[in-house]
This record gives C-alpha cells, sequence and structure tokens, in this order.
C-alpha cells in the first residue's frame, strides 16, 4: 500500500503528489487524470468548505487516497473534480463534455451523498439503540443510493480527509464529524473490507472524542508504531522460513492492533491491557485442513504458547460456523503475539459469509437478519479483492455496474431523519411512515423543492416534506389500487381504521339518538345509561349506542328494558310459526324433551344451519330459536335458565332461511347493481333491502333466504370478488 499520510500544502501540487495521482495508471488514464486537473485547479482557487479545508487540499488528498486504494482514472478524477459543479460557470461545458460520462456520474453520486448526517449526535457512550437504529439506516442508504461502489470508496476518502484536516481544530465541529465518522463511516469501511481507511477513521475520531484514553493507550503500547510494524515484518518473515522449511506451502499477513480497536476490546471485555494479547497479530493461511494443525505444531515450536489462549474452532466452530484456530505466544522480546490458522476456503467463509468479522463483532445477539444486505456487502467485498487484478480491465467496468441492495428505498425528512420504505413507496407512505396524524392531513408533498402528485412513486437519496392541512382526513381515492396513492400495507391499514373509526362513531351517534327517543317515549329520561347496557347484556353505554345504531337492538327491546321486563327481542312481523309434532318442531329444528310446541327462529340473530342453536320458551309465542352466541339469547338464559331448552336442526327438505347480512363497500356507479347480479346469479331470494351511503362508504343490509352456512359462505366470496367491497358479513 502506497502511504498517503503525508501532508498536502494548501493550493499546489508537489512533484510526488503529482506522481502519485498517476501511479498505476496506463497513458490515457494519465491524462484523464491531467484533464481533472487543469478543469478543476483554477476554479478552486481560494475557496473553502464548510469545514474550513481549501477546496484544492480536499479534492488532492482525496484523490491521493483513492490511488492508495488503486482505484481507477475515472474514480481518482472524479476526486478531483468532486466540487467543480458548485464552482463551474454558468455558461461552462457540461462535466461530462470535458472529462466524460463516467466521471461525471461519480460527481453526481458524491454530490448525492454529501447530505447526509446523523438525526442525534449524543456523547460516546450515550448512544441509544434509536440512535444505532438509525445509523445502520444511514450506512445501508448510503450504499442503497449508490450505483457503483466507487462512490462510497470515494465518500470514505472524503471523510477521512476531513478527519486529518481536522486533527488540529479542535471545537464543536471536530467532534461532530467524529461521532458520525465512527457511527457511520467506519462500520461501513469494516464491513466493505477497507482497513488502511478503518483504521484511520477510528483511530482520528477516537483521538478527537477521548484524548486522554487515546494518550493513555499510546502510552501503555511503549512503542510507536512504525516499530510494531518492523516487528509484524519480521514475525512474518520468520514464521514464513519455518513454514517453508517444514513443507508447508502458507501465504502470512499481519498488522499491529489500532489504538481504537484495543480500547473497544479492553471496554467489551472488561479486561485489562496485559490481558489483550491479539495487539499485535498474524493470519496464516494454508491450502487444506490438515495444513493448519502443521502449522499450528510450526508456531509453538517457534513461539511459547501462553497457557489458556488457545481456541480450536475448526473442531468446535462458532454458531456462525466460523472456524479458524486462534493461539497467543511469546515473542522473542517477551511480548505477546496472536496467530490465528485457517485454510484459504475458512477465510473466505470469514471474509465474505455469515461469519464475517463484522457480523459478529458490531451485529450484537439483537441485530435483525437482513440477508438482501448482507449479499451485498459479500458483493463488494469481493469487488474490492479483485480490484487489483481487474483494474484497467473491461471486466473490471463490468463488475463495478450497480448491485441492487435489496426493494427498499431511503428518503430523508426536512430534518435530516432517513425513513426506509418499500420501492414503489409514496409520499402518502412516507407521510403515514412518520406519523399517522401527518398521514391523515397529508394534502401535498415537495420532493427536493418541487411540488409532485401524492401517487408519484419516491427514490432513495430524496429529500420530502409533506404539506398537511390543519385538520380532516384521508381521501377514499386513496384506497383505490388502480390510483397509485398507497403502496403500502401499513398505510393502507391506517387509511381503513380511520374511516371504521368515522363509521363507528357515526353508528354510536345514531344509536344514541334512538336510545334517547326511546327513552323519552317511556318518560325515562333520567334513567342510568349503564344500568340499561347491562340490563340488555352490554358492557356499557358505547356498546349500547354501537349495538342500537347497528340495529342489533331494536326499540322494543330497549323499551322492555326501561320497564324493567324481559329485554327478549319481540319480532314486528315473526318468521312463520311451525307446529310441533313429538318432540319435532317443524320437521327442521329438535326440540329436546319438550313437545307440541310451536316455534320461531329469533329475528335478532337469525339462525342457519348449522349454526349451534338452542331454544327459549317464551310466554304465549313457543319456542325461539336462537344461536348460542346470540347477545339477547344470553341475556335471557341468564334472567330465566329455566325456560331454556336443547335444540338440534332436524333434516327438513328444501327449507330455507332469513339471514340479514351486511355489504360495506366504497361507493361507486353500479355498485348495487352488481351485488344484486351476483344475488340474482347465485338464485339467493332477497326479502329486504337496505342502502345508504354517507362520506363515499356505502352500506348495503339485505335480507336473503338461504338453505344453510354453505350457501351463504359462497354467496359471501362471490360478493368480495367485486371491485370495492371491503367487508361482506352477517348482521
Amino acid at each position: 500500500m502506497v502511504s498517503v499520510t503525508h501532508s498536502v500544502s494548501e493550493g499546489g501540487l508537489t512533484a510526488e503528489s503529482t506522481r502519485l495521482l498517476g501511479e498505476g495508471l496506463d497513458a490515457p488514464g494519465r491524462a484523464l487524470v491531467s484533464e481533472a486537473l487543469a478543469a478543476a485547479w483554477p476554479r478552486y482557487e481560494g475557496a473553502r468548505l464548510g469545514t474550513g479545508e481549501d477546496v484544492r487540499q480536499h479534492a488532492l488528498g482525496m484523490a491521493l487516497i483513492a490511488a492508495s486504494l488503486k482505484l481507477d482514472a475515472e474514480a481518482r478524477a472524479a476526486a478531483l473534480a468532486f466540487a467543480l459543479p458548485d464552482f463551474e460557470e454558468r455558461d461552462a461545458p457540461p462535466l461530462a463534455a470535458r472529462l466524460g460520462s463516467e466521471v461525471a456520474r461519480l460527481v453526481a453520486g458524491l454530490a448525492r451523498l454529501k447530505t447526509l448526517r446523523l438525526v442525534r449526535r449524543p456523547s460516546a457512550g450515550a448512544r441509544s439503540p434509536a440512535h444505532k437504529q438509525q445509523s445502520e439506516v444511514l450506512r445501508k442508504m448510503l450504499l442503497a443510493l449508490v450505483e457503483d461502489i466507487r462512490v462510497v470508496l470515494l465518500r470514505m476518502a472524503s471523510r477521512t480527509q476531513t478527519l486529518r484536516f481536522l486533527a488540529e481544530r479542535p471545537g464543536e465541529l471536530r467532534d461532530e464529524t467524529a461521532r458520525e465518522s465512527l457511527d457511520l463511516y467506519a462500520p461501513l469501511a469494516n464491513r466493505l473490507g477497507v482497513w488502511q481507511l478503518k483504521w484511520e477513521i477510528e483511530d482520528l475520531s477516537f483521538r478527537f472524542l477521548e484524548p486522554e484514553t487515546y494518550k493513555r493507550i499510546a502510552r501503555m503500547l511503549d512503542e510507536r508504531r512504525v516499530e510494531r510494524e518492523r516487528f509484524i515484518a519480521q514475525s512474518i518473515g520468520q514464521l514464513s522460513a519455518e513454514l517453508a522449511a517444514s513443507g508447508i506451502r502458507a501465504e502470512v499477513h499481519g498488522r499491529p492492533k489500532h489504538i481504537y480497536s484495543i480500547c473497544s476490546k479492553m471496554r467489551s471485555k472488561d479486561l485489562d491491557f496485559s490481558q489483550v494479547y491479539d495487539i499485535r497479530a498474524l493470519r496464516v493461511l494454508v491450502d487444506d485442513l490438515k495444513d493448519c494443525y502443521a502449522a499450528l505444531s510450526v508456531v509453538h515450536r517457534l513461539w511459547a504458547p501462553i497457557a489458556g489462549e488457545f481456541d480450536d474452532y475448526i473442531a468446535h466452530p462458532k454458531g456462525n460456523d466460523y472456524r479458524s484456530l486462534h493461539t497467543a505466544v511469546t515473542a522473542a522480546d517477551g511480548r505477546a503475539l496472536e496467530v490465528q490458522i485457517r485454510t484459504r476456503e475458512m477465510h473466505r467463509h470469514a471474509e465474505l459469509g455469515i461469519a464475517a468479522h463484522w457480523r459478529y463483532k458490531e451485529a450484537g445477539s439483537g441485530a435483525r437478519a437482513d440477508s438482501a444486505y448482507d449479499d451485498k456487502i459479500a458483493l463488494l467485498r469481493s469487488l474490492l479483492s479483485w480490484r487489483e487484478e481487474l483494474a484497467g480491465s473491461a471486466a473490471w467496468a463490468t463488475h463495478i455496474q450497480r448491485a441492487e441492495l435489496d426493494d427498499t428505498i431511503y428518503v430523508i425528512t426536512p430534518q435530516g431523519r432517513v425513513i426506509d420504505l418499500p420501492r414503489g413507496a409514496t409520499a402518502v407512505d412516507f407521510a403515514y411512515r412518520v406519523h399517522s396524524e401527518l398521514g391523515h392531513r397529508c394534502r401535498g408533498a415537495r420532493v427536493d423543492g418541487e411540488l409532485v402528485p401524492l401517487n408519484t412513486p419516491l427514490a432513495s437519496g430524496q429529500r420530502v416534506e409533506i404539506i398537511a392541512a390543519k385538520q380532516g382526513g384521508p381521501s377514499r381515492d386513496w384506497l383505490q389500487p388502480q390510483l397509485g396513492y398507497l403502496h403500502t400495507a401499513h398505510a393502507r391499514a391506517k387509511v381503513r381504521r380511520w374511516f371504521a373509526e368515522r363509521e363507528e362513531q357515526e353508528t354510536i351517534a345514531r344509536g344514541r339518538t334512538m336510545v334517547a327517543r326511546e327513552m323519552q317515549r317511556e318518560g325515562a329520561t333520567h334513567a342510568n345509561i349503564d344500568a340499561l347496557a347491562r340490563h340488555l347484556g352490554l358492557p356499557g353505554a358505547d356498546a349500547l349506542y354501537l349495538a342500537a345504531g347497528r340495529d342489533e337492538v331494536g326499540p322494543m327491546q330497549l323499551r322492555s328494558a326501561l320497564r324493567g321486563g324481559s329485554a327478549e327481542p319481540e319480532p314486528a312481523a315473526p318468521a312463520p310459526i311451525q307446529p310441533a309434532a313429538g318432540t319435532r318442531a317443524g320437521g327442521d329444528i329438535l326440540i329436546v324433551g319438550v313437545g307440541k310446541l310451536l316455534t320461531q327462529l329469533g329475528r335478532c340473530c337469525k339462525p342457519v344451519p348449522p349454526d349451534a342453536i338452542a331454544g327459549f320458551v317464551t310466554r304465549g309465542r313457543g319456542v325461539s330459536i336462537h344461536r348460542r352466541d346470540c347477545r339477547s339469547f344470553a341475556l335471557l338464559a341468564g334472567r330465566f335458565p329455566e325456560r331454556v331448552v336443547e335444540a338440534a336442526w332436524g333434516e327438513a327438505a328444501d327449507a330455507r332461511y332469513p339471514v340479514d347480512i351486511v355489504v360495506e363497500a366504497q361507493d361507486r356507479q353500479g355498485l348495487l347493481r352488481d351485488v344484486s347480479e351476483i344475488l340474482a346469479r347465485e338464485k339467493i331470494n332477497v326479502t329486504a333491502a337496505h342502502t345508504r351511503s354517507r362520506t363515499g362508504l356505502a352500506r348495503m343490509s339485505f335480507t336473503v333466504e338461504v338453505e344453510g352456512l354453505p350457501r351463504l359462505q359462497k354467496l359471501f366470496e362471490a360478493i368480495r370478488e367485486l371491485k370495492s367491497v371491503l367487508a361482506v358479513r352477517r348482521a
């Protein structure tokens, strides 16, 4: 890796920085970088970013980091030209015309990511679960917004350069930038495997936020980083030679652990500094399983193992199937050295599979699985590992194209909060996701400052502002699928619930009026409503009003209850009364233990075979047959249990039973005609019908005659297939 940690002087280019910018590029690539410099440098003269950094300094630093990552010429040119659109004259030729469409696309992608910010920036160590969740959404959004992984890498390079600039400029801006970097960019660099940026972002941010802790750990390390790197290089050479002498083909890699990682491990595992054995670590990759244990033997022969610091995750894999040998040894200088040994296949699984390092270090036990996100991370890390082999080739151009994250989009509120929604979601879906009340009062939307229709699908990265009325509710048009206002089930449920609650309130108002009217007729205007409701077997006043508004409690029942008598419903036009023969009533209802009685079907519940039924012996009208779950029957049975008789359905031929049904639907032209056609097609006899429509919602009540429940269910299924029908049920 080319070191780019040297300072970049403000405003100018050195011969060394110019050489590094073109390192590894062919002649056309170097020419493109030179063109970007020629286009950007005059425009940047004297310009500064919001942080106070000179624009030239930032562009050059970002481009040098891109070069150290071995990114291609287009990426390096885009780094140099990142701010060019902000400083161009109005009549200047388009960026694509001068530097090519690829560079222009990368610059545009960088511009889209500039507004990403965390909603809350609490002090270190006080991050709430909501803050962590928002950070994770931002990481996903950052990946979802880009069509090219180079944009993500350039954005991380930009942040690294910003942290370098702020190193000597303490203040609130530096602290906020450091917290955001730890929450967003360092984890992303870790997941993508861009280790050289990860450790620098983490160490710089940690140094800004906790300078005393940083200095204390630095002192405990008791050596400069350069010396640690020299030790690792010597250890790699020594172990590689021993493995080769033993006939083991192996690759040995190593990197000293950086300060932030040491502190994190000490805190998470409550360790003393002396107990952190992987401050200096090696990783050995071998060809097959037997070589793992052979290499372990070589390591322990070369250095003395530390007791209790050996883990065999090959014989006993972790729960995520992570496999490797871990050992800690005492090196020649008397200090600890950690060594990990695994096959290349195990390494690929650890880096790209479910056991990837970031999964078990960052996700935690409560993390939600997201396989689509994991797949994209794995793909991106694979692409990064191929960049040296494919750089400059046609294959690289193919592989760097968009890898879809999932079917999620990420949009931003005016306050900077990131909202994740399913692809295809609209401004109305967005409003309901922010708050139900905002959704109800939504009347318009601005997307990136421009008014758009409410049924316009949103896209990732857009800033959405909802125009809301002071009061009001949703439109019934939103529930029409063909109009495309609602895409999410969450928003549809909220809208339907609003209309259902409004309908219920109207029903309660009708019921309250009816109850008041009957109380006035009976001269009982001061009666206790709750007591009256309990007398009718209902829990309270609202339940009574609702039952009265739905015609489940009729005027006769109310008057009887107000007089203190039976609450049994007394039908105005009773169903046909049938003489009982022996123990069989009318040939289709069997009355157990009672003979020669008249029977009638209760109009309150209208039972139909094979409903579970029971009988109630009335005064002068024989046996009234009710469904066992009928409220009126429950009330009567509670007051007069001695008058309850068992009943069952007989086997009457061609018997038909009256049933009340209710159809609720969004009102439209031809709705009643369509329902009537189904009733006629199913050869259902209708004995009564009543329809009404309020605020666009139609409620149709029918009394139909059917042979039994199977026939009724078939009718319901046919009606539910009609457009705009919301519900079909028995009254």
